[in-house]
């Protein structure tokens, strides 16, 4: 490492080396995985044995194979929000990838947006939207329960994204986001949205922009859809998004019999040299699975006019 420029680790920019203090994520399996605080003397003990941060972890690249005391190994992972979604200690129910991925698109978030966010939660979503409008924007992040916004605004830290984020302890549906005018998108994630879309609407720019709430019952998206009318957004629409995996499998399928060759009748030393066709090919194909996840919730997207 001499002569080599070292960054910090972060989840809005990549470093090589793991460091003292860093946030890692132990990959012990695709459905394995657990983040870890590197700390100079700890260990970190698995199924395979023990990690010792010291020797094991702090100078070696992200991505490296690390060998466990029984002599089994993991991979040492770099931290990333998609990383973070499946491994965070579940304080509320968090949305997962899939949604995140439309949110952030519909959102139209960029490096530079100002985003408004309530409720925080464990932090799932919020660490998405960091990583997408880093290196200049900022997150506006609202969470009623107290322990959860001391909890989450420690994590940012550790995470080091706390430059790109405020973390408000409020009610949003009674005293808003704590901004007024500034944000190019709004997510609503709580249980009566349509209490906050004025608030919403306050937070926005005069320029116009976007707004987004989560909801699990529909009962709560027609409230909100009404609330955003009553408000003078347009463009509304909800969607619910269901991911459905394809297995790849091999199968064999039948060669269909198209009667006998009229070459070979009527040349029989050709037909004796000819080896006789397979009655089946073995082919790469996709099977849908029996059973697949169905509904988490909805997504309700309307877009704030210019004034």
């Amino acid at each position: 490492m001499n002569g080599v420029t070292v960054l910090t680790m972060s989840f809005v920019e990549y470093s090589d080396f793991i460091q003292d203090g860093d946030v890692a994520v132990v990959y012990l399996g695709h459905e394995s995985m657990m983040p870890v605080k590197v700390q100079q003397g700890a260990q970190t003990q698995t199924r395979y044995g023990a990690i010792r941060h010291s020797t094991d972890l702090i100078g070696q690249r992200y991505g490296s194979k690390v060998t466990c005391s029984k002599g089994g190994w993991v991979y040492v992972l770099h931290p990333t929000p998609e990383l973070w979604t499946v491994t965070l200690p579940h304080r509320t129910q968090i949305l997962y990838t899939t949604d995140i991925a439309t949110i952030t698109m519909m959102l139209e978030l960029k490096p530079g947006s100002v985003v408004c966010e309530s409720g925080t939660g464990s932090g799932s979503l919020s660490h998405a939207i960091l990583r997408t409008i880093a290196p200049t924007g900022h997150l506006h992040t609202v969470e009623f329960h107290q322990q959860r916004a001391e909890k989450v605004a420690e994590e940012f830290k550790e995470h080091r994204v706390d430059h790109l984020v405020t973390v408000r302890n409020q009610d949003v549906c009674k005293d808003g986001f704590g901004v007024t005018g500034v944000a190019d998108a709004v997510f609503l994630d709580i249980p009566s949205p349509w209490e906050a879309v004025r608030h919403a609407k306050a937070a926005m720019k005069k320029q116009g922009g976007r707004v987004c709430s989560f909801s699990p019952c529909i009962e709560q998206v027609q409230r909100t859809c009404e609330a955003l009318v009553d408000q003078g957004f347009e463009e509304i629409s909800t969607v619910e998004i269901l991911l459905r995996i394809h297995d790849v499998r091999t199968v064999s399928l039948p060669l269909p019999d198209f009667g006998p060759d009229s070459l070979a009748q009527t040349q029989p030393d050709i037909a004796e040299k000819t080896p006789p066709i397979q009655a089946s090919v073995a082919m790469k194909t996709t099977i849908l699975p029996r059973e697949m996840p169905g509904h988490t919730g909805y997504l309700t997207f309307a877009t704030k006019p210019r004034t």
